[in-house]
């Protein structure tokens, strides 16, 4: 019987004390209480790679927010990333400019990508260079970023969490009505047509994956969709390195929007190595008795909001038999799980078709011909099915 170590002991105690809301808004207080005691204005740092499509975006909205909120403003401009912060560079910058037009369309924002300011700008200079290490030595990697006092907000999808946190100072210049960018997710609409499906690439240790799977299914359920579960292994287990910032970064924004959304998260244990590889080998074994959507959730439950230790017998007992499953059955099928292939095959299938889309990140959506990625883009697939069907979708918050 697989025992736990002490670091899963301790892992979810010290991260259900440092990814929870209280201490987050502890940290905001004592951050403007040590700058209200030096005296120092309020600035935000914007970190700008005048080569990226998100940077150019955030950059054309600021004016925006700077009428909304009293604040400073100090850019930064910053060379592109290292390999670790981006492995699929080329990818990114084609995606990144399709993704961020889809932004400005949707939220109404005059802008379009300007080709000849990332060319001028595509060389690295020393001050660039400069700027990137004090974005790292503040806990960030990417451009797109701004930092207000010990708290990072990337692109304008994470606006709203500054904003918010502006308003509660009282900065803003007149009534606060909301974030000037919000999509809503996740909404009701008529019953899609019989046979209608999308496809959810996520990664059993990817918090973002956890988000969506708590909203997709249920989503799903409501508008007739059926879920295919395109399953794939973790980046850091297919050798590719993770810089501590990323992983930071990460875990914390991920821990606010789990929050926005409403969804439990934070006392998690990384399931990274052999708990991955016994959740993923039971996949098939979930989809055959058709649980393969209360699996994932039970899993996603399990590792991100309870603690659970899936490399453990005892916790992934839970897992499995609060999914409707029979332990008994799922042991044996992790008795063959050495010499059975079958379910590492299908997760590399589901890569090489998550590349074939453009995309190489989870989670993952595609219906039909349009693909979007990440936890907050679910709104895309949305748009695409109404758009194809033409279907009266109900706004709700």
């Amino acid at each position: 019987m697989a025992l736990r170590s002490l670091k899963s002991w301790l892992m979810p105690i010290i991260s259900k004390r440092l990814l929870s809301r209280e201490r987050l808004l502890q940290q905001r207080l004592s951050a403007e209480r040590k700058r209200s005691a030096q005296n120092r204005p309020h600035v935000l740092h914007f970190f700008h790679q005048a080569a990226d499509p998100y940077s150019q975006l955030l950059a054309s909205v600021l004016p925006k927010l700077l009428q909304k909120f009293k604040v400073a403003l100090e850019t930064h401009p910053i060379n592109a990333p290292s390999d670790s912060a981006v492995p699929e560079r080329e990818r990114l910058q084609v995606y990144s400019q399709l993704d961020a037009t889809r932004l400005a369309s949707q939220h109404q924002i005059a802008w379009t990508f300007n080709e000849a300011e990332a060319l001028q700008n595509a060389s690295s200079t020393p001050q660039n260079a400069s700027n990137n290490a004090r974005q790292r030595k503040w806990g960030h990697y990417l451009g797109a970023t701004i930092y207000y006092e010990g708290e990072w907000y990337w692109g304008i999808d994470r606006l709203h969490h500054l904003e918010e946190r502006l308003n509660d100072l009282g900065l803003c210049q007149g009534v606060y009505s909301g974030p000037l960018f919000r999509s809503v997710q996740y909404q009701t609409f008529e019953h899609a047509p019989q046979g209608t499906h999308i496809d959810f690439f996520f990664s059993l240790r990817s918090p973002y994956s956890a988000i969506s799977a708590a909203k997709v299914f249920e989503w799903a359920k409501k508008v007739g969709v059926q879920v295919n579960l395109r399953y794939v292994l973790p980046m850091a287990m297919r050798g590719l390195p993770v810089p501590a910032e990323k992983r930071q970064y990460i875990s914390r924004d991920a821990a606010r929007e789990a929050f926005v959304q409403g969804v439990p998260f934070g006392c998690l244990n990384d399931p990274l190595g052999k708990p991955t590889e016994r959740g993923l080998a039971l996949m098939p074994f979930a989809e055959m008795h058709d649980a393969g959507e209360t699996y994932v959730q039970s899993f996603m439950q399990g590792v991100w909001s309870e603690g659970l230790d899936a490399g453990t017998d005892s916790h992934l007992q839970i897992i499995v038999e609060r999914a409707g499953l029979s332990w008994s059955a799922a042991k044996d099928v992790l008795k063959s799980q050495p010499n059975d292939t079958h379910w590492r095959a299908i997760a590399e299938q589901n890569r090489q078709a998550l590349f074939s889309l453009g995309l190489w990140g989870v989670p993952s959506f595609r219906f039909e011909d349009t693909a979007a990625w990440g936890q907050d883009r679910f709104w895309v697939i949305e748009k695409a099915l109404h758009d194809k069907f033409n279907t009266a979708t109900t706004l709700s918050t």
